[in-house]
């Protein structure tokens, strides 16, 4: 298990019955970065991979 895991663990534990809409994900991304800009690269990279998963590669 990676240490990661605690978290979404704890995420699905806490929150997995509640439906969000990606729009309040991503308001939630942005304050998450302005609070902790050191992590902007990897949710960076956590969205453009999320907006493009349907994509064929």
């Amino acid at each position: 298990m990676y240490f990661t895991d605690r978290g979404i663990e704890e995420l699905e534990s806490r929150r997995g019955e509640e439906t969000v809409s990606l729009a309040w994900l991503a308001a939630h991304l942005r304050q998450f970065v302005d609070l902790n800009p050191d992590f902007e690269v990897p949710v960076e990279r956590l969205a453009t991979w999320l907006a493009r998963l349907d994509d064929e590669e």
